[in-house]
């Protein structure tokens, strides 16, 4: 694993919070199967159910949601993570209000992860060719306006110390789909992993196989990585990392 050197090479609990299913499949997929390898508990919190990923006329929201919901249990069987949360908030219509903050408030302090993926909501665009989902923005942003300060400060919510949840402070945030990446990891070795826990989402890669694009991807995460060396591996994922005080 080729980090900076202040970076864990294994978190203990961590917390992923995605948009829609399939999110952290496209973009972080063999850093959790290489960290759940490794011995960490991993949590995935789904803030939508992806109600609304189908071009299929005949395809309602409900059934959509309930498929999707199915895929990613599936993909985290693959991956070995234990323990899934959907919080059911319509697809693409997510805010970064007050509403959602205190929802993933209540989530980090329940789970107490001691590390936080979750999306990079300053990630407007890539390239010439793609337009972030603003659920992502919505989704990163309201992440860590939970982290900071609302999960670690008694008075911010205090509504969730009546619940008999306590404060807690995350000590370490990975922002994945991000233009700006400070941290490589090497996931040359679950490779194979992330690609079938991506084929997991059977209602979204359809026909499609996305084995060479992925591959692709991460070929060049590598290659880009600034501390490469011989020892690097041929795959890579890349993450804002931000270790807090």
């Amino acid at each position: 694993m080729t980090e900076t050197p202040t970076a864990p090479a294994v978190p203990k609990r961590v917390l992923v919070i995605q948009a829609h299913p399939d999110d952290v499949e496209f973009s972080s997929a063999g850093t959790i199967a290489k960290w759940v390898n490794d011995g960490a508990n991993v949590t995935y919190c789904s803030i939508t159910s992806g109600d609304k990923g189908s071009d299929d006329p005949g395809m309602t929201g409900e059934h959509l949601a309930a498929m999707r919901e199915i895929e990613q249990q599936a993909a985290c069987d693959v991956l070995g993570v234990k323990e899934l949360r959907f919080l059911r908030y319509k697809d693409a219509t997510l805010v970064a209000d007050l509403d959602l903050r205190l929802t993933l408030t209540r989530v980090i302090r329940q789970v107490k992860p001691d590390v936080l993926l979750c999306m990079d909501p300053s990630m407007r665009w890539s390239g010439q060719e793609y337009i972030n989902h603003p659920d992502h923005l919505a989704a990163g942003e309201a992440s860590l306006a939970a982290v900071f300060p609302s999960a670690r400060d008694r008075m911010t919510f205090p509504e969730l110390l009546a619940e008999g949840l306590e404060t807690h402070k995350v000590n370490e945030v990975y922002l994945f789909a991000t233009s700006s990446p400070d941290v490589w990891v090497d996931i040359t070795d679950t490779m194979e992993v992330k690609l079938r826990a991506l084929n997991a989402h059977a209602s979204q890669v359809r026909d499609w196989d996305p084995r060479e694009m992925i591959l692709e991807w991460a070929r060049g995460t590598a290659a880009a990585n600034p501390h490469k060396d011989d020892s690097t591996g041929e795959f890579a994922e890349s993450f804002k990392y931000f270790k807090l005080e």
